[in-house]
């Protein structure tokens, strides 16, 4: 198995950008905590990945990985989660399922982060979890290609 994740805009400011809000680590510190963490309880998956602040490579990277039977992928997509028709259409094209996860709690937040385009085409939608919604995702995944066998 293969799980992509991919971080939308502003999540490379992590451990930066409104640490009140987000936290004092930065990403590179989560993925190592989340990788040990997979690694050692999955062994033999393949973890990668991918942050963008553009649109259209967000677009480009599901359409890459969005039509293989052993490949998941966790997106969070950011500000784009309440923007993106694009995104939205492009999770709704593929057929690797896709859990979208959000580190705070959307709906605790601004009234115009409570949409997703998004959501309606995700497997699953994680919120407000920190670095342990990513934890969730990848779990769910694993069992969702587990169970289509």
């Amino acid at each position: 198995m293969h799980f992509l994740v991919i971080n939308g805009p502003n999540l490379n400011l992590l451990g930066k950008r409104e640490p009140e809000i987000y936290g004092h680590r930065t990403w590179d510190d989560l993925w190592a905590l989340i990788s040990q963490d997979i690694r050692a309880t999955m062994p033999g998956v393949e973890l990668t990945w991918f942050q963008s602040n553009h649109e259209g490579q967000i677009i480009d990277k599901l359409h890459e990985f969005g039509f293989n039977d052993q490949t998941g992928i966790v997106l969070n997509a950011g500000a784009l989660t309440h923007t993106s028709i694009a995104i939205g259409d492009a999770v709704a094209g593929i057929t690797t399922p896709v859990i979208e996860v959000h580190l705070t709690n959307v709906f605790a937040r601004e009234p115009f982060r409570h949409h997703s385009y998004i959501s309606a085409h995700a497997k699953a939608v994680i919120a407000g979890m920190g670095l342990g919604g990513y934890k969730a995702a990848l779990y769910h995944l694993a069992w969702l290609l587990s169970a289509s066998k």
